[in-house]
């Protein structure tokens, strides 16, 4: 890993890479969802970069992981829905706690206008990244955004995030910014993908106040780092605004 001054998310494609790859080793990689097949920038050598991290740390030090850039397996099950969604052509969708923007990627291949946001300098690169070198520049927007405080001035039709419920003391935040984002017309929804091992109980107490909520548990395969297969299951949160206006 290098030390290198942010650049910025509005550079040239060759520029973006060619940041990202003085910071990690990285490759394109298929992934597929929904019938489509994209290619995705991933980090390469995870395990060794993990590793030089924890090592380069001082005694007591915090080690900031990049878990932005893991393609979770709750991310391709919502990358999935995402793409699948029956939508108008007008339809919003914006994607929180990103990473690489796979659930946005698909949506945005399958039509919808699409807004990426991370709160890392390093996963917005390489969102931006994945947009540009799949094509999909003309009706998708990749923006920095702290869904536990932010304000983007503007509402969705849908909004995804996935394994974005595991910290705790964020769901207050996430609730406000889910009700301060999400239209209050019919067939506005938020689609939230977590681990089946993550609860998050407390974020439901908060959102039942202003969100009709339902969840559907569902069985994914992914791939260890030695490429063999698991079983994953992962719940998906269906939060609808209990006030709603006609369009």
């Amino acid at each position: 890993m290098q030390t290198t001054e942010p650049i910025s998310l509005d550079a040239p494609l060759d520029e973006l890479l060619d940041y990202a790859g003085r910071r990690f080793q990285v490759a394109f990689e298929p992934v597929s969802a929904a019938g489509r097949t994209l290619e995705v920038l991933q980090i390469t050598n995870m395990t060794e970069y993990v590793e030089r991290i924890a090592e380069a740390a001082a005694p007591g030090q915090g080690v900031e992981l990049p878990f932005w850039a893991k393609v979770w397996p709750a991310s391709m099950v919502l990358a999935h829905l995402a793409a699948s969604l029956p939508a108008p052509p007008d339809a919003e969708l914006l994607e929180i706690g990103a990473g690489v923007g796979v659930c946005g990627l698909f949506a945005a291949a399958a039509g919808l206008r699409v807004t990426i946001t991370d709160i890392n300098h390093d996963a917005l690169v390489f969102a931006r990244i994945n947009v540009l070198h799949n094509g999909l520049a003309d009706r998708t927007r990749v923006q920095r955004a702290d869904f536990s405080a932010d304000r983007l001035g503007r509402r969705f039709d849908i909004i995804v995030g996935a394994e974005v419920l595991y910290i705790e003391a964020l769901h207050r935040g996430l609730v406000k910014f889910l009700a301060a984002h999400l239209h209050p017309r019919p067939g506005a929804q938020a689609l939230l993908a977590r681990s089946y091992e993550r609860r998050a109980m407390r974020f439901f107490k908060l959102a039942e106040e202003d969100f009709t909520m339902s969840n559907k548990t569902v069985g994914c395969k992914a791939t260890d780092g030695d490429g063999d297969p698991e079983r994953h299951l992962c719940d998906i949160v269906r939060l609808v605004p209990r006030k709603v206006v006609p369009r």
